[in-house]
């Protein structure tokens, strides 16, 4: 089994597991291996370190995956780079912070997906009807035009924008 470090045009990290090299190139030319944030196919391999087993030596050090907040709390601290003011739009973040982020974001996304109604294309229409009073108050989600969302918005009707990737607007698992 061969576990690799990958990562989409996007930027967006993920790990991915393959029965053997040739399994990931295969699979990588068919266009099989996307990205779980946003489907992207254009995946490239990172570098990583192996960790090796070998039975002797000292213990690695505890790490932010171990379950300790306080290590957690810890790694996702970044330091600003040397001569960078804090109000820089330039702030590199550390890929273990980048991967929680996304995780947030997919575990935000699924609660929405989970607990409201697709309305689709009627969304702007739909959202309407329940503010004046005319439909039952419930949450619901759907497509609307930015021009929509602006009008919902003057009309005192609180919406908001959520991109969902492409991959979780199927069944979720």
């Amino acid at each position: 089994m061969k576990v690799l470090d990958l990562q989409c045009s996007q930027g967006h990290s993920f790990e991915g597991w393959f029965g053997s090299q040739d399994d990931y190139d295969t699979q990588r030319a068919r266009g099989l291996v996307t990205c779980p944030v946003c489907n992207d196919s254009e995946i490239v391999k990172m570098l990583s370190a192996p960790r090796l087993n070998l039975g002797h030596g000292v213990a690695p050090a505890a790490s932010a995956n171990s379950g300790d907040a306080a290590a957690s709390a810890q790694a996702s601290a970044v330091p600003a780079p040397q001569g960078a003011s804090p109000a820089s739009e330039d702030l590199a973040l550390a890929p273990d912070t980048l991967q929680q982020m996304h995780v947030a974001m997919m575990n935000m996304v699924r609660h929405v997906m989970a607990n409201t109604e697709d309305v689709g294309p009627k969304f702007a229409e739909e959202a309407r009807k329940i503010h004046y009073g005319e439909r039952e108050e419930r949450n619901i989600r759907g497509q609307a035009t930015r021009e929509e969302t602006e009008a919902l918005l003057e009309e005192g009707i609180e919406v908001m924008p959520l991109p969902i990737p492409e991959n979780l607007k199927g069944s979720l698992q």
